[in-house]
């Protein structure tokens, strides 16, 4: 990991942002991408926003990207550029939560705080026989408060990477290695059998699915983009203007309908491109994209912060969801982009 290797704490913060409900190999080349172009706190803090959410665009999660921006922001006008070495005083900066504290507190400056991700609950709901629902916050905070003592005794980083590494690598959620643990000789769940029953997690709310029409709204040889607002889901990103399928509607009916709402024209709705599917972490998508002819009007940004007109080849600039991505993709690998 190439944070490790030279553990800075603007490079451990880069990293620890990064990896939030995301794997590590996804992250390596984001991260080598975001530092190149953002060396310091400094230079991180004085970009434009647009650029920080481009470098992140694929990542997903984007309120980790703003946050980050404008944490970094706040550092240089009130902390002189530096990260506070205080766990209570890191956690006033935007995006950093208990868990990130800890890890960058631990990894970049040797500071005794345990680290409890997903990994570590696991591990020691096991080792110490902890029977009660994981997704509890008390469970949380019970193993951070039975760690602290053990972490006062060892060098910070090399505890808290050991246990997230013991639990990513052989304390796995199925088919644990109980054979090649280093404390299973200690373990609850191990001496007793409970390994398959523990940790007790209680099920998530089955996610919600939308079917979602929006149109690519043609004028000449230019489209039409939308900006979503800084306080929506995937706010400060672009996308093609459309929403949600109403009860009776067609989704031709869906797309002529938001369209309509959010940007005052009157399109013709025509043929749909390649139909897209999505997973975001609280539910689902399916979206359809139709090549739409602007019949008149002039667009208003009736429910986004800006509207513009682009060529096909201006689309590279600016930061879109993954989603759109697979739309705009469509258009690379589609002859004839405006004969449906």
């Amino acid at each position: 990991m190439p944070w490790r290797d030279d553990p800075l704490p603007y490079f451990i913060w880069v990293s620890e942002m990064m990896l939030q409900q995301t794997q590590v190999d996804t992250v390596i080349p984001y991260f080598h991408r975001f530092v190149a172009r953002f060396p310091t706190v400094v230079e991180l803090a004085s970009a434009d926003q647009q650029d920080v959410l481009k470098l992140w665009e694929g990542l997903g999660y984007y309120s980790r990207a703003r946050n980050f921006h404008k944490a970094a922001q706040l550092l240089v006008s009130d902390y002189n550029g530096e990260l506070p070495t205080s766990y209570e005083e890191l956690q006033k900066l935007s995006g950093i939560g208990p868990y990130c504290a800890a890890a960058i507190l631990s990894i970049a400056f040797q500071k005794p705080i345990p680290v409890v991700d997903g990994n570590v609950l696991r591990v020691f709901a096991r080792f110490w026989g902890i029977e009660d629902d994981i997704r509890q916050a008390k469970v949380r905070v019970e193993i951070f408060n039975r760690l602290m003592p053990f972490i006062k005794k060892e060098k910070p980083a090399d505890f808290n990477q050991g246990i997230m590494e013991l639990g990513a690598l052989i304390c796995k959620p199925q088919k644990p290695l109980c054979n090649n643990c280093p404390i299973s000789s200690d373990c609850y769940a191990c001496k007793n059998n409970k390994v398959s029953e523990l940790p007790f997690k209680s099920k998530s709310a089955k996610s919600p699915h939308y079917e979602i029409g929006v149109g690519v709204i043609w004028r000449g040889d230019q489209l039409l983009i939308a900006k979503r607002k800084v306080d929506q889901m995937l706010g400060g990103l672009w996308e093609f203007p459309g929403g949600k399928r109403q009860p009776q509607e067609t989704l031709e009916e869906t797309t002529h309908r938001e369209i309509l709402e959010e940007t005052g024209l009157d399109v013709k709705v025509g043929a749909p491109y390649p139909v897209v599917k999505h997973a975001y972490t609280h539910f689902k998508i399916t979206m359809t994209a139709f090549h739409c002819m602007s019949l008149s009007g002039e667009p208003v940004p009736n429910s986004s912060d800006e509207l513009k007109w682009v060529s096909v080849s201006e689309l590279a600039a600016f930061p879109f969801p993954k989603a759109t991505l697979k739309v705009i993709e469509s258009f690379r690998i589609m002859k004839n982009l405006k004969e449906f």
